[in-house]
């Protein structure tokens, strides 16, 4: 091949690589119960076509660094991601005091729980880059509790990935037609094992298409690079092998 024609041939694959990469971000406020949320949009507007959408669920501080890292990482590979905001605009929890106070009214109504979730759902389905058919739902830690809520009680999803989330809830399935894929730390000092045994006798009995994979030496919020305490630690390994099962799955679920 003559060098020219080489060099050109390689300069457009570059640009054409530099385009796809071209993730837009964007604000959008929403309303829940009369009150005003804003989440965070993020896609590839160089896709020209319909894509896969997943909607991400934040900690139980709220929508911070975080969830906002994984909804460009998302919109990077390809996917419409919406991070939605269960506390109200601007809310955001500084210690782990503040943050159970924001977390706990959705642990006690999961009515609630679920309509605000739904709420965000709602705002990524109405996206026109979004394929029809074609949304799950992810979460992490208390995002990860609500994603398994929706999957016990909000539709339209193809599937929900819960990362270190709790695994209860006072409600269990009776029929679950939403795949389930738990990503669990072997080692979280949140999650006992009667609730990882009572979350797969549900899963059982409920007739759901799940899986359950449990990384040895992880505890909670092993996702998360900022999480550096006894009980809530980042984790290399399983942060990595856990992205790359959400990947499979989605592959099922949305491709």
């Amino acid at each position: 091949m003559p060098r020219l024609l080489f060099a050109v041939l390689c300069l457009t694959l570059l640009l054409a690589s530099a385009v796809r990469a071209e993730v837009l971000e964007k604000p959008i406020d929403y309303n829940v119960d009369g009150e005003v949320h804003q989440g965070l949009l993020a896609y590839d507007d160089a896709l020209g076509r319909p894509a896969p959408g997943v909607l991400v669920v934040h900690e139980w501080n709220g929508l911070g660094e975080h969830p906002r890292d994984v909804a460009w990482r998302l919109a990077s590979l390809g996917y419409v991601a919406f991070a939605l905001d269960m506390y109200g605009k601007g809310v955001l929890g500084s210690s782990p005091e503040e943050n159970k106070k924001l977390s706990a009214p959705f642990y006690e109504d999961r009515e609630m729980m679920r309509r605000t979730a739904r709420a965000g759902l709602d705002v990524l389905l109405d996206q026109p880059q979004v394929a029809p058919g074609k949304v799950a739902a992810i979460g992490f830690c208390f995002g990860g509790t609500v994603v398994l809520e929706m999957a016990r009680g909000v539709q339209p999803l193809a599937g929900v990935v819960s990362f270190h989330g709790g695994l209860s809830t006072p409600n269990p399935a009776e029929s679950l037609d939403v795949p389930v894929l738990a990503l669990h730390g072997a080692d979280d000092p949140h999650v006992d094992h009667d609730e990882v045994a009572a979350f797969i006798k549900e899963m059982r009995q409920s007739g759901a298409d799940w899986t359950l994979i449990q990384y040895g030496g992880a505890v909670h919020s092993f996702t998360n690079p900022k999480a550096d305490s006894e009980s809530a630690r980042y984790h290399r390994k399983a942060a990595m092998r856990s992205w790359d099962h959400m990947l499979v799955f989605f592959d099922e679920v949305l491709r």
